[in-house]
C-alpha cells in the first residue's frame, strides 16, 4: 500500500490586489506548509473509488476524486485505484485540507499508476483541478500569485511554531466568494505586503511577525458569526497578534517555540477552545 501525507497550509501574508475581467480576484500571497496531517493511502484497483472517515466525504465530489479524473484525462491512463482518506485537518477551515488532499492524490497516483511526471507536470494539472493545489505539490514556503496557480518556491522558513484555532463556528456555503464580496476597494494592495515578505524570507529564512499580513483579517470579525468572541479570547493568551491562516475561520500566532505553544494550547483548552501545535514544513518533509 502506498502512502501520502497531505498537509496543512497557513497564509503567512494574503494580499487582494483587485477583481479580474474573468470575475476572479488577483491574489499575492506566500504560503506555509504546517505539520497537520491528512493521510491518503492508495492500492490498484480496477475501479475509482474513495473511502473516508468523514462520511460526507465519501463522494465523487471529493477533490481527491477529481484530481485522480484530471490525471487520468490528461495523461490517457485508464488506471483505476482505491483510496482512503483519514482526515485530521478541520474541514470548512481556510487551512487548505480539501486542496492539499488533491494534491496528495496526483503525487501517490503518478507514483501507483508509473506515469513518471514531473512536479511541474503535476503542478499544471493541479491548477485545474483548484486554485491552492499547485503550492501542496511543492509545499514549504512559496510565493502564490493569480488565483494561487502561478507558484513560486522560496527558501524554507527555519523551525517556527504556530498555535492554529479552528473556532466552533458555522461556515455557510460559499464563504470564501462572500468574503471578496465583502472588500472595499480600500482593501486592495499593491503586492508590497508578500514582496516585502519574501525578500526576508529570501535573506533570513524567517518572516518577523510585523510583516504577516491578511487582507480579510477585519472582514472576518463580521463575516463570521461568533468569530469576534474566539478572536477576543484567543488574543488574551497570545504575547502578539491573531491572523487569519487563510479565508478563515481558522485563526493562528507566531510562537515562541514548542515549549510557549503547548504552554499556551492548555491554557486555550482550559478555556473549552481546541488548538493545534504546528511546526513550518520544508518541502521535502511532508
Amino acid at each position: 500500500m502506498l502512502t501520502v501525507k497531505a498537509p496543512a497550509k497557513i497564509n503567512l501574508v494574503l494580499e487582494v490586489l483587485g477583481k479580474r475581467g474573468d470575475g476572479y480576484h488577483e491574489t499575492k500571497s506566500i504560503m506555509q506548509a504546517v505539520s497537520l496531517f491528512d493521510i491518503l493511502s492508495f492500492e490498484k484497483s480496477d475501479r475509482l473509488e474513495i473511502g473516508c472517515n468523514v462520511p460526507a466525504l465519501r463522494s465523487a465530489d471529493n477533490l481527491v476524486i477529481k484530481a485522480a479524473e484530471e490525471l487520468r484525462e490528461k495523461t490517457g491512463c485508464g488506471g483505476g485505484a482505491r483510496i482512503r482518506l483519514e482526515k485530521a485537518i478541520p474541514l470548512d477551515s481556510g487551512l487548505g485540507g480539501g486542496s492539499s488532499d488533491a494534491a496528495a492524490a496526483l503525487v501517490g497516483l503518478n507514483k501507483l499508476w508509473s506515469l513518471s511526471l514531473s512536479q511541474k507536470n503535476l503542478a499544471e494539472i493541479a491548477a485545474d483541478v483548484g486554485s491552492d493545489v499547485p503550492f501542496f505539490i511543492y509545499g514549504g514556503t512559496c510565493m502564490a500569485e493569480g488565483r494561487g496557480e502561478r507558484i513560486t518556491p522560496l527558501p524554507d522558513i527555519d523551525g517556527t511554531y504556530y498555535l492554529l484555532v479552528r473556532p466552533d463556528i458555522k461556515v455557510e456555503a460559499g464563504k470564501t466568494g462572500r468574503l471578496y464580496s465583502m472588500l472595499g476597494p480600500g482593501a486592495f494592495t499593491a503586492g508590497r505586503h508578500a514582496d516585502n515578505a519574501g525578500e526576508q524570507v529570501r535573506r533570513e529564512h524567517k518572516i518577523r511577525p510585523h510583516l504577516l499580513y491578511n487582507a480579510f483579517d477585519k472582514i472576518a470579525l463580521y463575516a463570521y458569526h461568533g468569530m469576534e468572541d474566539y478572536w477576543t479570547r484567543f488574543s488574551a493568551v497570545v504575547d502578539g497578534d491573531i491572523h487569519l491562516a487563510g479565508s478563515g475561520p481558522a485563526l493562528f500566532a507566531v510562537m515562541g517555540g514548542r515549549p510557549q505553544a503547548e504552554a499556551l494550547q492548555l491554557k486555550l483548552g482550559s478555556n473549552g477552545i481546541k488548538s493545534y501545535v504546528v511546526a513550518s514544513l520544508g518541502k521535502n518533509e511532508a
